[in-house]
Order: C-alpha cells, then structure tokens, then sequence
C-alpha cells in the first residue's frame, strides 16, 4: 500500500516565465479553447488568458460550473467531457458558429487515480489514459482545422510525473505517453505551421488530490481497489496537503508565453521550487545515461559532454 501512497503524491507542474500582453492595439481578439477550467490549474490560465486580451472558450461538465464561467469577462463556457465525441463535436461548432476562429487550444482536462499496476482493475488505467490522452488527441484532431487556418498553437498540460515515473502510476504512464504525442504531433504537423507544445507542472495547487481521494474511496466502495485505513488516512493527508501548495500563477503565465512569444519552445517545466526541477532534470538525465551503459556505441564522459555543448549551442 506504501507503493500506492507514493504513487499519489507524485503529479506536478512546468516553468514560469514573464507574461506578454496578447496583441497589439486594432489586432482582433484571439480565441484560446481551454479544456479542464472549471478549477485548479485550467481555471487558472483562463483567468489570466481573458485577462491578457484572449477570448477564452472554457470547458467544463457541470452546470454550475458553467454558470461561473460564463459570468467571467471574455469567457464562453462550452459543456465539454474529452471523453465524449459528442460533447467535442458539438463544442467544433460552438466555436466555428462564433466566428473568431481560434488560436489556441490548451488541453488541461486530467485525472490521476490510485491503482496498482500488478493488481489493480484495468478499467482504473483505461480511463486515466482515456482523459490524459486521448483527451488530447481527440481535441487536437477536432479543433486542427481551425488552428490550421490561423497557424495558431496547441499546448497540453503534462507534468513533471512525465520524466519521473512512481510506483504503481497510472498517471505517470499517462504522462509519458504525452511527452511522447507531443513530438509526434508537432514532427507531423510542422509543415501546417501549427506550433505543438506542453508545460510540465510541479506540485501546485489543484483539485485534482481531492478527486484522487475522492476516486479511490469510489473504487474501494465497489470492489476495485483495496484500501486499509493506514492507507486511507494517508491519501486524506495527501489531499489536505494541498491548502498548503502555491497557487498554479506560473502555470499560467507560461501558457501565456507559449500562446504569444514569436518563439515558442516546444517544452515549458514550471515547478514551484528547486528541488522538483532538479529531480526531473535528474531524472531526464539519469534516463540517458542507462540508455547509453554498455551499449556497443556507447560514449564515454567527454564525448557525452561535447554532446551536451552542442545541443546547447543549437538552443542560442
């Protein structure tokens, strides 16, 4: 159950960098689709994209949640589960039939469960890669015709969980697999002059602890998950955790960056202190070295140096 507990307790967040004021003055208004807004880190960006001049198409399941949205300046609500066809190719034509075309698509709708991968029910997994993945393939597919037509941007809320992989994590799963979609995407897409990008969180602020716990006291009540209270009382430990986390500001304001810097990069890390970036950068790096042990072609010290020179003399 110890191996469950630390697969909770690690999903993150991307790097922060200066917010840029979205247009010039007489330039029309850009559209931005942002998935997951009803709270959290979604909500979020869209606040700070309506802010900063975006017309932001925030999507969300519940009504209420609507209702909310659609009191913000510069925010239409758009009733949106990435799980269901339906819903996305309704919200095509929601934002087609407005007629300001679209910039941007920021997917940030996801979720991360507590499942064991050697025992847990496989449905458990199915649907975390069904909203962390193809959520995002299938709005990507969706809004690409648009974004085509304005060479505009699309982004996916990843995470650091992405490079380092936890016990039993279906969520880190996920991730990899989204840093992954995101280089095939962009490699394929590149001559449509659509820049494809994600930001990788750190640990801030976010409902999501309280859906972890939320979600496997479900799984527990039907059978699918066994949960003692040692590992009950920690998951309730590692949701109350959350009050005392940074807001996600500089999740946004590198969304913010992505959608309007003449020169996007391709990954935006945002953590909220030093130690989570230096584990990912860690990570990223112990990953190369085990790749490059005993391998017949492998480098060594300096050679693998003399690398690292170039791809940073490549970045300038």
């Amino acid at each position: 159950m110890k191996s469950i507990l630390a697969a909770a307790a690690v999903f993150v967040v991307m790097t922060g960098l200066m917010s840029v004021s979205v247009a010039e003055e007489g330039e029309r208004q850009k559209a931005v689709l942002v998935t997951g807004a009803s709270s959290g880190i979604g909500l979020k960006i869209t606040e700070v994209l309506a802010a900063n001049g975006f017309y932001v198409y925030a999507g969300a399941r519940k009504a209420d949640d609507l209702k909310r949205l659609d009191g913000m300046e510069n925010v239409s609500s758009v009733r949106l589960d990435v799980t269901k066809q339906d819903e996305i190719d309704a919200a095509v034509k929601f934002v087609e039939d407005a007629n300001r075309g679209l910039w941007g698509v920021v997917n940030n709708a996801g979720v991360a469960l507590v499942s064991s991968l050697a025992s847990g029910a496989e449905d458990e997994i199915q649907f975390t890669f069904d909203v962390n993945v193809f959520g995002p393939f299938r709005i990507n597919r969706a809004f690409l015709p648009m974004l085509e037509a304005s060479s505009g941007r699309t982004t996916t809320i990843s995470s650091i969980s992405g490079y380092i992989a936890s016990d039993s994590s279906s969520y880190s799963m996920s991730k990899f697999a989204v840093e992954a979609y995101t280089d095939s995407l962009a490699g394929e897409i590149a001559e449509t002059g659509v820049h494809v990008s994600a930001v990788q969180p750190g640990a801030y602020k976010s409902k999501i602890r309280d859906a972890v716990l939320a979600r496997a006291i479900e799984s527990s009540e039907a059978g699918r998950l066994e949960m003692d209270d040692e590992t009950r009382k920690g998951l309730e430990e590692f949701a109350a955790s959350n009050e005392g986390m940074k807001e996600p500001d500089e999740v946004a304001e590198a969304v913010l960056d992505l959608l309007t810097s003449e020169t996007p990069k391709r990954r935006y890390m945002v953590t909220p202190n030093e130690e989570q970036a230096a584990a990912t950068i860690k990570a990223a790096m112990k990953r190369t070295l085990e790749l490059n042990e005993g391998q017949i072609y492998s480098y060594d010290r300096d050679e693998l140096v003399a690398i690292l020179d170039e791809l940073l003399g490549a970045e300038e």
